[in-house]
């Protein structure tokens, strides 16, 4: 399959907006920092961190990745799909932030998505790295008495759990879905991402980006005080 170079699109794209050359424009992406629209307080980093956090992350850096995205042919793919397919490379599940970030980034790059937007609605990650194991932390989550202590609204209904990595929720009897994925960073301590799927518009995701910060703070605050015991 010919490459499309996705990537260097990208840097011709910003090179056409900023007038900078190659070398800067494409500094600039790599960096992390650029931004993809053209008002400045509207405009949102077109990658998901800098290629040196990616490459720390996931062993490639981001033209690896957006020249494997191309001869795979995601361009033509699902989100899902694609996110599986990264996962597969990394030997993570598909909601772990590192597939999703290269995945969304490719994204918003050749597909031309604002942030968060898939063909099914928009989506918005959260995470906290929390001073407990995966399995207190997966029992805060799953189970429905001690969620009640830092998620009150009762609005998770359990669609899927596997004890202690994942579970899937449905979100107050609508269409969107809560994904939360437990990954274990070192002894003692678990990082916990909340992926909310299939939101309406991008007013819908900011609104649940804020609401999954406060309630994931406090959790990790419930959780490392103690006050679970």
């Amino acid at each position: 399959m010919t490459r499309q170079r996705s990537f260097k699109h990208l840097v011709r794209t910003r090179m056409a907006k900023t007038g900078e050359s190659y070398t800067a424009a494409r500094a600039v992406l790599l960096s992390g920092t650029a931004e993809s629209g053209a008002e400045a307080g509207a405009a949102k980093a077109v990658l998901a961190t800098s290629d040196e956090t990616i490459r720390e992350r996931t062993g490639r850096g981001w033209e690896e990745w957006f020249d494997l995205l191309d001869e795979w042919g995601a361009a033509e793919k699902s989100h899902r799909e694609t996110a599986r397919w990264v996962a597969d490379q990394l030997g993570v599940v598909p909601l772990a932030w590192n597939a999703q970030a290269v995945v969304g980034s490719y994204e918003r790059a050749r597909l031309g998505r604002a942030v968060g937007q898939h063909e099914d609605g928009f989506t918005v990650s959260v995470s906290r790295t929390v001073g407990a194991s995966a399995e207190r932390l997966y029992d805060a989550v799953v189970d429905p008495s001690l969620r009640a202590s830092w998620l009150p609204d009762g609005k998770l209904t359990e669609r899927t759990a596997t004890r202690p990595a994942s579970a899937r929720f449905d979100w107050d009897s609508g269409p969107s879905r809560v994904h939360v994925v437990f990954d274990v960073r070192d002894a003692g301590r678990t990082r916990v991402t909340v992926s909310h799927v299939r939101l309406a518009d991008e007013d819908a995701a900011a609104a649940m980006k804020e609401f999954w910060r406060e309630r994931l703070d406090a959790l990790k605050a419930r959780l490392e005080g103690g006050s679970d015991a």
